[in-house]
Parts: structure tokens; C-alpha cells; sequence
């Protein structure tokens, strides 16, 4: 995708990026919207994903911030490069072998506690503020959104310039959007059918997807390696 536009590729990967990262780990929003899509209807699971995706690009775009001069040493860079391979390779293989539409993390003690004060803070009533505040308490989400943007600039997948970050953003809130609208779709027309299983499913494919990611990531920096002599 080396002829791509910058500002075409760059949507293209935070489309993709929120597509896939949108399903796992599965945590309060999706499973937010699965107990409560089928008995509020499409719209209710809808509005609360719709939310949950304003707050996801908004920390997209946080996650962006600071880090132009991060990638002007070229050891840094490479870094990334490298932590990214063994990033996508440890998540792939973490959510592909998982049991359960939950795994567990360090984080979710803190990330239940900031929820709930956020909540009797702010009492969101509407479905649209529930999913937001729910992404606004969640520290993995702002986590993984750093993590990403450093990888996406690292391989040169998001250039440094204002277009293509935003174009970035645009990207992941449509990926998101598109993700919370077939599974609210799905749950609210599947009248249970569309279970915790069927979510577990589409964490295994999540993880299978990661782990090719991984392994093109590695190719890639084999190829550089070669191609350098080093």
C-alpha cells in the first residue's frame, strides 16, 4: 500500500484497527449492548454504541497527541516496530485461546471503580451518555489507543501531519460504529441468539486476524533487515 495516499491509508488503518480491536477483549459496552438490545430494541443498543465510539475516537485522538517528536530518532522507531510484532502476536493468541467473552486484566479492578464513580457522578440516563461514560472510565481502552497510534505512526501507516490524523479518527469512529451497529443489529433482531458464544466466536476470528497482522509485521521487518544487510 505504498502508492496509497497518506490520508486514504491512514483512515483505512484506524477503520480497520477499531474494526477488530472494537470486539475484543469484550468488555461493558458490548456486553452492554447484549443485555440490553434485546429487550430495548436496535435503537437503544444503537445510541449506547454509538457513545461508546464518540469516546473511542476521542481517545484516538488524545492518543495522538505528543507523540510527533517521539519518531524523530530512528532507534525509536524501530522499537515500535518491534514491540508492535510482539504486541499483535500476544494479544492474537491471548483472545484466540480464551474461554470466555471476558479475560481478565490487571486493569478492570481500577477500570470498574473509575466506572462507577463516573456514574454517580454524571447519572447518565440516555443510552448515548451510558456508552460514553463507560469508554470515558475504562483506562485498557485509553491504553490500547496509545499503544496503536505509536505502532500506526511507527510503520508509517499514519503519517505526522494534522490530515492524517484526523483522517485516523474518522477512521477508527467509523470502524467502531460499524462494529456496535451489526451487533446491535444482531442482538435486538436475534431474540437471544445472538449469545456470549456467538461473541466468543468473533474474539477467536479477532484473534486469528491479530496474529496474522503479527506475522506480516514480522515479515516486514525480516524484509528491512535483509534488504540492509544488518
Amino acid at each position: 500500500m505504498s502508492g496509497t495516499h497518506p490520508v486514504l491509508l491512514a483512515a483505512i488503518a484506524g477503520f480497520v484497527c477499531a474494526l477488530i480491536f472494537a470486539s475484543i477483549p469484550v468488555g461493558p459496552i458490548n456486553l452492554t449492548i447484549l443485555n440490553e438490545g434485546a429487550q430495548r430494541g436496535f435503537r437503544w443498543a444503537l445510541l449506547i454504541g454509538l457513545g461508546a465510539s464518540v469516546m473511542d475516537a476521542i481517545y484516538c485522538a488524545i492518543s495522538f497527541t505528543g507523540l510527533s517528536s517521539f519518531f524523530d530518532h530512528g532507534i525509536v522507531k524501530a522499537t515500535m516496530q518491534v514491540c508492535s510484532f510482539v504486541f499483535l502476536l500476544f494479544l492474537g493468541f491471548k483472545f484466540l485461546l480464551a474461554q470466555t467473552v471476558k479475560v481478565p486484566t490487571k486493569l478492570d479492578a481500577a477500570t470498574e471503580l473509575i466506572e462507577t464513580r463516573l456514574e454517580q457522578k454524571l447519572h447518565p440516563h440516555s443510552a448515548f451518555m451510558t456508552g460514553f461514560v463507560r469508554v470515558l472510565g475504562n483506562l485498557g481502552v485509553l491504553l490500547t489507543w496509545i499503544i496503536l497510534s505509536a505502532n500506526l505512526m511507527a510503520h508509517d501507516w499514519v503519517d505526522d501531519l494534522r490530515k492524517a490524523k484526523v483522517a485516523c479518527v474518522s477512521g477508527v469512529f467509523a470502524g467502531t460504529v460499524v462494529w456496535f451497529l451489526i451487533l446491535s443489529f444482531g442482538v435486538s433482531r436475534g431474540h437471544g441468539k445472538f449469545s456470549e458464544k456467538t461473541l466468543l466466536r468473533f474474539q477467536h476470528i479477532s484473534g486469528i486476524c491479530l496474529i496474522i497482522a503479527g506475522l506480516f509485521d514480522g515479515a516486514n521487518i525480516v524484509w528491512h533487515l535483509a534488504k540492509h544487510k544488518l
